[in-house]
């Protein structure tokens, strides 16, 4: 017999059963279409992060089998000049291209003092009207707040900023200490890099952990960086050029429902708890308890979506203990419940 479909009167095999969900899991996926991201450019907006969102919303992505999102670029202008005259955009569409996408990116520019074209605050206002996600990396929550649309919520921008943020735009409740901001329908991220974070952020809500965690593996990037800007940075995947640290992460990371303590991992990278911790931080970016608990609540995000285990089980076999120790992280990580998490984002079953 070919095909996808399996008689019920045969159990499947284990492989089988995982091949049936992925491949089911990517019709459905195929069946609902991309979803429309809009990115604007104004004059003197920076190309890295216009670079980011084009790497994860604009490219073909083989790896997942389907078409995730379909990307506009428009600008008030034919030609728009960007980063202090290095850069000239000429050849997309109007403004007309946020018409109706799902997600709208507005313009940052370097240059916070420069304001934004009327025009495209009259784009962003129309479009937060009719109920579009609206996205501001790094200075483009400056945009947002002239838009109005930061009025009395939650945002963050570049730390070196935040002063002058804050005196210009003190109805908005800044977050310093954190890389990006989801205030359900706007969204803001902190300096440059973190347009990336935010990026796959989006990525995972609108896809769940294992979408995600696909792209970032492609970009060579960490699919969650646990930490704020003045703080030390947490990497999700054991990424180290110091042999004895990397070899002791990938066991340890194979051995996740087990009681670990930082003095065993150290032990297996052959170094005292007080060099392994010394040593980790200053690779990793992170103390080694912290980046423990950042793979446990991906392992857990994986069997939300990937088996119907009960959250006692998850809990169990993802290392983090008590169902109640799994709703705390699982809320922390992704603003959802276990629950919740699972009904948007779980594979189809058998």
């Amino acid at each position: 017999m070919t095909g996808a479909f399996m008689p019920s009167t045969v159990k499947p095999s284990a492989p089988a059963r995982q091949w049936y969900k992925w491949h089911v899991t990517k019709e459905s996926y195929r069946s609902a279409g991309p979803r429309s991201v809009a990115l604007l450019v104004d004059e003197g907006s920076n190309p890295f992060e216009m670079a980011c969102v084009c790497e994860v919303f604009g490219a073909r992505r083989p790896e997942l089998g389907f078409e995730a999102y379909s990307l506009r670029i428009g600008s008030p202008r034919s030609t728009t000049v960007m980063r202090d005259g290095l850069f000239r955009l000429s050849g997309v569409a109007g403004l007309d291209a946020i018409a109706e996408a799902d997600t709208v990116i507005v313009p940052n520019r370097p240059d916070v003092d420069a304001g934004t074209r009327p025009a495209v605050l009259d784009a962003i206002r129309k479009a937060h009207r009719r109920g579009a996600r609206l996205v501001g990396l790094c200075t483009g929550a400056y945009t947002l707040a002239e838009a109005g649309v930061l009025a009395g919520r939650r945002a963050t921008v570049h730390w070196q900023l935040l002063d002058d943020f804050v005196g210009r735009h003190p109805d908005v409740r800044v977050e310093p200490d954190v890389l990006f901001v989801d205030d359900g329908d706007v969204l803001t991220s902190a300096g440059s890099a973190a347009a990336l974070d935010l990026a796959l952020h989006i990525v995972r809500k609108d896809w769940g952990a294992d979408v995600a965690n696909q792209v970032s593996r492609r970009l060579v990037f960490s699919a969650f960086r646990e930490g704020g800007q003045k703080q030390f940075i947490e990497h999700s995947v054991p990424e180290t050029t110091v042999r004895p640290l990397a070899a002791a992460l990938e066991r340890v990371s194979s051995r996740l429902s087990e009681q670990i303590s930082v003095a065993e991992m150290a032990e297996q990278a052959h170094m005292s708890t007080t060099t392994f911790h010394r040593r980790f931080q200053a690779e990793m970016g992170t103390t080694p308890l912290a980046w423990l608990t950042t793979q446990r609540v991906q392992l857990a995000q994986r069997l939300l979506e990937q088996t119907d285990l009960s959250l006692e089980a998850v809990a169990r076999r993802s290392g983090l203990g008590t169902t109640a120790n799994l709703r705390t992280l699982i809320r922390r990580h992704t603003g959802l419940s276990p629950a919740t998490y699972r009904q948007q984002f779980a594979l189809v079953r058998d």
